[in-house]
């Protein structure tokens, strides 16, 4: 079996490249969630993203990898805002793990580039948790480009974790020479930009020109199966996907919900992660789920919208979510007068 691998940056640690990003592990049950994580083992995956905010995902890992435990490189995130959260939630994921160490521990998408000194006392944590050999490298993971490159040029951080697909600008394409310059290891979310992307070989083969890590969200066998195959397999990026990709950026690129549910909760209960990206799931998957009653309810809270401006703020793309929604409303009621 083939498998493509990377050296993520200075940490000097070789991961497969097909990395498995655990948070849909939480929506499967227990045993689903371990006989999955232990298939992906088995097939060569080496590399595992979690977080202590995914409800049982740690769990889940823990369970089905405690004994091969030497053999993968595991990431988890913390969203402490303080240092006592922050040793709090290191422990737990210890716990849940059953680990005595995290390869990568990373802060989980904070609104600021935490520094020693700042007076939050979280990098300092970070530097004492190393001493203490409970993490190997620091992490940041952020879905703000301006917060991305500060981490990448202060030299505080050993790896970076962002948005990356076929979809990126050249400004975020920038963003991984960057990281190749100053030797941090980028690991690539988003890599099928929240389900908008819906050919994984093309993603695969896309990624495959860069130096990142795509964590795949994986939550069924079949989606492991298929990135598994591309080990022995590879697509190569030739000019028919190159049109293509040409031809989804045509349509996709612009002012889309990347779907990473930052701007909620919402007061008027609208699932905004969802419902934003209505217009798009419509033209790109079977339409008789979303037409359905259930849905029908979900959007139609958007006729609730208080204008509140919460969620524009939270937007880490700066997007315009209140007039976003209306349009996507609008146009949601096209497809229901059709049906």
């Amino acid at each position: 079996m083939r498998v493509d691998t990377l050296r993520l940056g200075r940490t000097n640690l070789t991961v497969n490249k097909n990395g498995f990003g655990a948070l849909p592990v939480q929506r499967v049950s227990l045993e689903e969630g371990r006989a999955l994580l232990r298939r992906a083992y088995e097939g060569g995956v080496n590399y595992f993203d979690t977080a202590r905010a995914y409800s049982d995902s740690e769990e889940k890992l823990g369970l089905a990898l405690t004994d091969v435990r030497e053999h993968i490189v595991i990431s988890t995130k913390t969203a402490a805002q303080t240092a006592e959260d922050f040793w709090s939630d290191l422990h737990e994921s210890l716990r849940m793990l059953r680990t005595d160490y995290i390869d990568i521990y990373q802060f989980h998408n904070p609104p600021f580039l935490p520094r020693p000194c700042d007076g939050t006392g979280l990098y300092e944590a970070m530097q004492e948790a190393r001493n203490k050999g409970l993490i190997r490298y620091i992490g940041f993971t952020n879905h703000r480009l301006t917060l991305a490159e500060e981490c990448v040029r202060s030299g505080l951080y050993d790896t970076l974790q962002y948005p990356f697909s076929y979809l990126a600008s050249e400004k975020e394409i920038a963003l991984v020479r960057l990281c190749a310059e100053k030797d941090v290891g980028f690991i690539c979310m988003k890599a099928l930009a929240g389900g908008l992307i819906t050919r994984s070989d093309v993603a695969y083969a896309f990624l495959a020109q860069y130096p990142v890590e795509p964590i795949w969200g994986i939550q069924r066998q079949r989606e492991l199966d298929e990135f598994l195959s591309y080990q022995d397999t590879p697509p190569a990026y030739d000019e028919a996907m190159a049109a293509f990709v040409e031809k989804e950026r045509g349509e996709l690129v612009g002012e889309f919900c990347r779907g990473c549910g930052y701007c909620q909760p919402c007061p008027a209960g609208i699932e905004i992660e969802n419902c934003a990206r209505v217009s798009l799931m419509l033209r790109r998957s079977p339409t008789e789920a979303l037409l359905s009653e259930e849905w029908q309810a979900k959007m139609k809270k958007i006729e609730g919208c208080l204008s509140c401006g919460r969620c524009h703020a939270r937007c880490p793309y700066g997007l315009d979510t209140p007039a976003l929604l209306r349009r996507n409303y609008e146009d949601y009621k096209t497809f229901l007068r059709k049906d």
